[in-house]
């Protein structure tokens, strides 16, 4: 299945002409994030809880503090949101009101299943290490026993998804083209700096080779 069913959840009301449901325009959004928000509710009481994540096929994998609220909660197998957003450029209009952001946006839905064989756990740790820098798993020492005990993992299959996206110029009225107003967009880009050391880096240690293309390709 390559499209998301279309239910009450998962529904975008408001502007549904910017609502997507296929795989191919949610995954990308969730692959290019490194942050996530997470939505749950305890005891009647709403939390929203921002951490890495990272997309193992149609499953969302979630990790934190094996203690913490969030993986207890999720792991239990409770209802989860999840939302992600990027915002591409903002969108100058010669109004004030038709001012707004160029974005591409995903909401997705399940339930979290924890995590609890050693070996699985360690391959959703190098995957959300490998999101965070490809190239690190394989250079950095591994979790040992006891960090992977204190460390929690949640599954979440994506039962439900769907994205919102704009994309294009300002959307003015008729009545203000005329307004020697300056209007378009100005591109909004994440960058990266260049890389600083630890203060007790051990002398002559190289910045390593998957760190430099990392930069390359992000930066251009």
């Amino acid at each position: 299945m390559t499209n998301f069913s279309k239910e009450d959840r998962n529904r975008v009301v408001r502007k549904p002409e910017r609502g997507q449901y296929d795989k191919s325009v949610i995954y990308p959004i969730i692959d290019e994030a490194l942050i996530c928000h997470v939505a749950f509710v305890v005891d009647g009481q709403p939390y929203v809880i921002p951490t890495l994540h990272a997309r193992d096929g149609d499953d969302l994998l979630l990790h934190g503090a094996s203690t913490s609220r969030l993986i207890e909660h999720a792991g239990a197998g409770n209802p989860l949101c999840v939302a992600i957003t990027h915002m591409d450029a903002l969108v100058l209009a010669r109004s004030i009101f038709n001012h707004s952001v160029n974005y591409r946006s995903a909401v997705l839905f399940g339930r979290g299943q924890l995590v609890e064989s050693p070996e699985e756990k360690n391959r959703a740790l190098e995957a959300f290490t490998e999101r965070l820098m490809p190239g690190r798993w394989y250079d950095a020492r591994e979790p040992n026993a006891q960090e992977l005990k204190a460390t929690g993992v949640v599954r979440m299959p994506i039962d439900l998804a769907s994205a919102k996206v704009r994309t294009g110029s300002p959307k003015d009225d008729a009545e203000d083209m005329g307004l020697a107003v300056w209007a378009g967009l100005v591109p909004v880009r994440t960058t990266y700096g260049q890389p600083i050391g630890a203060p007790d880096l051990q002398p002559g240690t190289p910045v390593p080779a998957y760190l430099r293309e990392f930069l390359t390709q992000r930066n251009g």
